[in-house]
């Protein structure tokens, strides 16, 4: 197998020919046909994320095709499509696994972080943590909903019944959930790097009601927000734009500091909260009604051996939509 590893935080991926690994119980090989290239991978590239252990190959938006299956495996078989979403595992034993909150899991894998992930032409999976999809998915259209999709999903699940919803930094998550909250019937207003326009004119022609810069205040307020954008400085922003009983979601795994900022902007009874990985009935509720409502993604294709080029442009900003590395 061809894989991009990481060799150590910091550093540029390397590409490596390596053996196919064994397939132990419980999980299967999968050939990867997409993977999406999500702010996460950079997170873990740039040594942002606590605990990252080198060598590892990133990537956790993975469409491909099941080539074996271990021992115990029932549910899928060779041919099949699957995707493999960031939470590769739970230990299913702790207070959060039994009372449905696997998200919080105290004992988690994650694809591409703690385990190897789909920058590769191949990658093993925990077979009860897969995605099954349909046969005729387009798989790179598809690799973009197993993160960006799923964390977008539940931070609007967050954000309650929001009627007018502002979406803070307009990338991949952004553009595939103002989709879904526009066919929602909800106002969505897109708020993008100052001075950027381009992104402006993307976050309108994804059905946003409104585009601007994040130094600026939406034309009404909002019911709720949310954050995709690692940046700390946005939540006081998000904040002051909410109504009184407003929530602001942080949807980010990291995000620099949040500055001091009085309290008044709180008060009233508006909420900050958090967005914590996914479970695996994000999934099936999300590929249900992405699937019902037409959603559609915007894409950059690079070939697997530019995976670095696809976090550099990610990092820059130099394209709309997602990043899907194929091998």
């Amino acid at each position: 197998m061809r894989a991009m590893v990481l060799e150590s935080t910091g550093s540029r991926l390397v590409l490596k020919e390596l053996a196919n690994p064994a397939v132990p119980p419980g999980e299967v090989l999968v050939r990867v046909q997409a993977c999406g290239v999500c702010r996460t991978d950079l997170h873990v590239v740039d040594g942002e994320l606590p605990y990252v252990r080198t060598p590892i190959i990133p990537g956790h938006e993975v469409v491909g095709t099941v080539e074996q299956v271990g021992e115990g495996v029932k549910a899928l078989a060779p041919g099949m499509r699957v995707g493999i979403p960031w939470l590769g595992g739970t230990c299913g034993d702790c207070t959060y696994c039994k009372t449905g909150r696997e998200n919080l899991c105290d004992y988690p894998e994650f694809t591409g972080y703690t385990r190897p992930g789909g920058f590769a032409s191949h990658v093993i999976a925990r077979a009860a943590y897969c995605v099954r999809l349909g046969d005729d998915v387009d798989a790179i259209a598809t690799a973009p909903l197993l993160c960006a999709g799923l964390i977008g999903w539940r931070c609007l699940q967050r954000a309650g019944n929001a009627s007018r919803i502002g979406l803070y930094g307009f990338g991949a998550a952004a553009h595939i959930i103002a989709q879904v909250a526009a066919r929602q019937e909800r106002e969505v207003f897109a708020f993008t790097r100052p001075g950027d326009t381009v992104a402006q004119s993307f976050a309108l022609s994804q059905g946003c009601a409104w585009a601007g810069g994040s130094d600026v205040p939406p034309p009404r307020q909002l019911d709720a927000a949310i954050i995709f954008a690692p940046v700390g400085s946005l939540v006081p922003a998000a904040l002051k734009a909410v109504r009184k009983g407003g929530r602001v979601v942080c949807g980010g795994i990291h995000m620099s500091d949040i500055p001091a900022f009085p309290y008044r902007l709180l008060w009233e009874e508006r909420e900050i909260v958090s967005v914590a990985n996914l479970t695996r009935d994000d999934a099936r509720s999300f590929f249900s009604t992405a699937g019902a409502m037409g959603i559609k993604t915007t894409t950059k294709s690079y070939p697997l051996e530019r995976a670095n080029d696809a976090l550099a442009d990610l990092r820059n900003g130099e394209f709309n939509g997602a990043a899907v590395l194929v091998p």
